[in-house]
Formats: C-alpha cells, sequence, structure tokens
C-alpha cells in the first residue's frame, strides 16, 4: 500500500550549478587547510556521552536530548527516555548580525556564504548543523554551516563562550572523543578535519581528507578518527554515468593523537568487487557494531544500507529496502544526493534504525537478516540515533519539524514532539536540574 507522499520542502535546484561553481572556483580553500583560529577563552571542561558520569562535586544534572534547528538557528532540548516533551531552547546564533556583517564586508565569504543557502540549505542559511554539552551541563557546542565555526554557548546566559572559524567556508558534522575533552569538525570545503579541546576551542591538531568531508566518528576508544568524505552533492550532475564528476571520495582514517592517517578505504573497489559499480562511494550516516568490528552505511542516491566488515576490509551485505511509490524518482530533487539519510544502532547491536529521507518513512531494520520492521510515515526523515536508555530510536523528520520515538522492539512511532524550524542531527546531553533556557537578557 502505497505510503502518503507529504510535502517536500523548497528547493532551488536551478542555482546549484552555481553553486557548485563557487565552491571550486573561489580561491582560499586549500590554502586555509591549517588556519582556523580561536577567538575566544571558554570555560567549558568537556562534552558528555550517556556512558560517561558527571564531574565528581557538580551540580546535579538532568540527561536530555539536543535537537539541531538547521535553519532557524537554534538548539531545543527535549527529554530523552519515555515520551518526548519539549524543556527549552537555546539561540545559537546570537551574534548573527555581528557575523552577517562580516560576511558582507568580504565578497569572497559572501560568494561562500550564498552558495551554502542556495545548495545544501535548499534555499535557507544553515545555521546549526551538530552539537554535544559539556558533561558538566555548562555549556553546548555547535558547529554552524553558514558561519564555517564552531561555538560554546552558554546555557545560563545564552552568550558565547569561545569561537573557532573552521579552515575554508563551511563547517559540518562533528563527532566527539569518548573522553569528551575534543571534538573533530569537518570544514567541508577545506577538506580539512579539525580536532579542538572543547573546554577552550584551541586546535589540537587537523588532517586532511577527501572531497567534501562529512561524517566523523571516533573508534578504538578514542584512538582513531574515522571521517567520511562525499564529493560534490549539490551539483545537478548525478546521472549514475556522471558519478566521476562528484569529486574524491573516500574514507580517511586518522591517529587521534598525532593525526597522522593510518589508513584509508576507497569504497569504490569494495563495491565493485560486491558486484555493485551501479552504487555511489559517498558514504553517508554510518554505525559501527558495539565491538567495532562491522561498519554499517548508507550511501548517496540509494536506498538501503551496506555492511562492512572492517578487519577484513570487505562488503559483506547490501539490502535495499522499500520504495515509496510516490517518490519523484528524478535523481536531482533528491535532497544533497540524499535517498536515505540518517542511521542507527540499538545498544545491544542487535538493531539497526533508519531515515528513509526521500520515501518519507523511518524503520527499523533486524541486523542478523537486515529486513526492516513495519515503514513508519515520516515527513523528510533527516537523522537517527538512540534515546537515553537505549530503548527507541529518535528520528528527525526535517519537513515536518518535529522528532519522533520509534520502539526498537516494535518497530512503532510512540511519540513525537513539536520543535524548530528543519530539525537534522539529535545528540544526547546534559543540563542541569531545573533548567528550562538561558535567562532573559
Amino acid at each position: 500500500m502505497p505510503l502518503p507522499h507529504p510535502r517536500r520542502s523548497r528547493r532551488l535546484r536551478t542555482l546549484l550549478g552555481i553553486t557548485a561553481a563557487l565552491g571550486l572556483a573561489l580561491p582560499g580553500a586549500t590554502a586555509l587547510a591549517d588556519t582556523g583560529t580561536n577567538t575566544g577563552t571558554g570555560t567549558g571542561t568537556g562534552t558528555g556521552t550517556r556512558e560517561r558520569p558527571a564531574p565528581a562535586g557538580a551540580a546535579a544534572l538532568r540527561e536530555v536530548m539536543f535537537v539541531g534547528n538547521n535553519w532557524d538557528g537554534t538548539a531545543d532540548v527535549i527529554t530523552s527516555r519515555g515520551g518526548l516533551s519539549r524543556i527549552g531552547r537555546i539561540n545559537v546564533v546570537p551574534d548573527k548580525d555581528q557575523r552577517l556583517t562580516e560576511i558582507y564586508l568580504n565578497p569572497v565569504k559572501l560568494g561562500y556564504f550564498l552558495g551554502v543557502r542556495l545548495g545544501p540549505g535548499e534555499g535557507h542559511d544553515q545555521f546549526v548543523d551538530d552539537m554535544y554539552s559539556t558533561p558538566d551541563g555548562t555549556a553546548v557546542v555547535v558547529s554552524r554551516p553558514s558561519f564555517a565555526d564552531v561555538v560554546s554557548v552558554d546555557l545560563a546566559s545564552g552568550r558565547i563562550n569561545w569561537r573557532f572559524p573552521v579552515a575554508g567556508y563551511r563547517s559540518d558534522h562533528m563527532a566527539l572523543s569518548p573522553d569528551g575533552t575534543r571534538v573533530a569538525v569537518s570544514a567541508s570545503t577545506a577538506n580539512t578535519v579539525h580536532v579542538l579541546d572543547i573546554a577552550t576551542g584551541r586546535q589540537l591538531g587537523s588532517f586532511r581528507t577527501g572531497d567534501k568531508p562529512h561524517e566523523n566518528l571516533f573508534t578504538d576508544g578514542g584512538r582513531r578518527i574515522w571521517n567520511m568524505s562525499i564529493g560534490e552533492v549539490t551539483t545537478a550532475l548525478d546521472a549514475p554515468w556522471l558519478d566521476w564528476t562528484k569529486g574524491d571520495r573516500r574514507i580517511t582514517v586518522a591517529d587521534a593523537e598525532t593525526f597522522e592517517t593510518v589508513r584509508v578505504v576507497d569504497m569504490r573497489e569494495r563495491l565493485d568487487a560486491f558486484g555493485r559499480p551501479d552504487l555511489s562511494d559517498a558514504v553517508r550516516p554510518a554505525a559501527f557494531s558495539p565491538d567495532g568490528s562491522t561498519l554499517y552505511f548508507q550511501v548517496s542516491f540509494f536506498n538501503g544500507l551496506v555492511e562492512y566488515d572492517v578487519a577484513g576490509d570487505r562488503i559483506t551485505r547490501i539490502r535495499t529496502l522499500p520504495e515509496n511509490p510516490a517518490t519523484n524518482q528524478d535523481r536531482t530533487t533528491w535532497v544533497n544526493d540524499s535517498r536515505h539519510h540518517g542511521l542507527a544502532m540499538s545498544p545491544a547491536g542487535d538493531k539497526l534504525c533508519v531515515a528513509g529521507t526521500m520515501d518519507d518513512y523511518a524503520t527499523v531494520v533486524d541486523r542478523s537478516t537486515l529486513r526492516e520492521g513495519p515503514l513508519v510515515p515520516a515527513v523528510k526523515p533527516y537523522w537517527a540515533t538512540v534515546n537515553g536508555d537505549g530503548t527507541s530510536c529518535i528520528v528527525s523528520e526535517a519537513g515536518a519539524d518535529r522528532v519522533s520515538a520509534i520502539d526498537f522492539a516494535t518497530g512503532q512511532r510512540t511519540s513525537s514532539v513539536d520543535v524548530g524550524d528543519h530539525p537534522q542531527r539529535v545528540r544526547l546531553g546534559r543540563v542541569p536540574t531545573g533548567w528550562t533556557g538561558p535567562a532573559a537578557r
């Protein structure tokens, strides 16, 4: 039975070729690869994850989830367990006027700023991509693509503690080290990943990647950083025979202490060896099994997922998931080359949660069989993560401005909550007990 096909967000496809040309032709991105600087003096002490306890002597904290509202420039704070509800909201662009003034006075920055708006922003500015809170609950660290930076925002006052401008002209996905002391952020136009001290915003190191670095994952207890570069995703050259125009796409594995490259994985070779030369090698959202032996990932233009044996360095299974019959088959209409964008694994490692972005559904996949459960209707689901107690998958519905919980056991939606404009990344974090938002100024 066909799934409902709700409204699509506005797209400005006609200017994407211009956007890509700006991204390739404007000078300075490569030369700036190591020139990001810290412009503040933050006082945070790190970023938390589900497993990490709060620091000894810290104030009482509450576990929450942060939802980045990409087009709003806000982050909603919602409950992390049980039924979803909103606790408070943070403005993550309190310096918006200052940043815009700087951009308007610099023709090169303005060109890229407009390129982000007309390309990956689908006609909107991208004010928040990723975020993590500090384990003491005092701040949230946010990457802001349109402003090409990372900032630490004080949760009590709403003021900026520190700001780090990334190399080039756009910041993207981040990752948090297991000990909470470092964040890795992709500088997508500079083909660089920066690793920052989360307390001060000081750069600890950086490493080079393929074209347009995107997803980052810490592995091996924080000793390695995996980066996935996705190449050009805003051009209209989306026909399979034009795949070569998308650039250098690869996985770069770097040592998290020395920042030296220790491994490069070209998925083009692995996909060809598996008999799937038709699939793109642009690795999108990814999730490791709990023991780190297996990597699951999505690729551009594909409604499904790929299973990769890390030690054996080979693809072992590929699963094609259902299509929504109402989905437009014109690949140039798919958001930034995504068909499906969002993947999370249950803590037990037995289930995968998939956001079927352009097919307007989310589903829980059994890891042993790779068979999907119920197709839960969702409006442009753009990310998937796991809630605080590990019982549910949390999906951001970018086209409906809400976040939904899907039970891992039943595969059914259990609750939803309205959030801001175009939610994308959702991350677990902490705020002080009783917190409802920054104090009015």
